[in-house]
């Protein structure tokens, strides 16, 4: 799976951060480690120096095997907030996705008309 993260010019992109975002993406996605071929993380402060409410704002793109890539964004006051906002929004995006193009299991289970006695 490769991860690749950048940054604006107002978030610093440490190695620190870096090895975050990768430790968070691996941990919540190790169950579709196999389908997950890609992740392109953008990390942005919106309002630069001036400052705001919810002004960091993280971008997650994903890229299934096999199906369409998957983006979300969460805005956050902080940059951990809004990694695992996105996060969490991908997430969900994911599994939906997945389940829906999965094959259904079983059946309808057929009872016969008459029971032994």
């Amino acid at each position: 799976m490769n991860i690749e993260i950048r940054t604006d010019k107002n978030i610093q992109n440490s190695e620190r951060l870096i090895s975050y975002v990768r430790a968070e993406l691996n941990q919540e996605f190790e169950r579709h480690n196999e389908r997950i071929t890609h992740f392109s993380v953008h990390i942005t402060d919106e309002n630069g120096l001036k400052g705001g409410d919810d002004d960091i704002r993280c971008m997650i793109e994903a890229r299934p095997s096999g199906l369409k890539p998957v983006a979300v964004k969460h805005k956050a006051p902080s940059v951990d907030l809004a990694i695992h906002g996105a996060i969490d929004k991908l997430k969900r995006s994911l599994e939906h996705l997945i389940e829906k193009n999965e094959p259904q299991r079983g059946g309808t289970l057929e009872i016969p008309d008459e029971l032994p006695e």
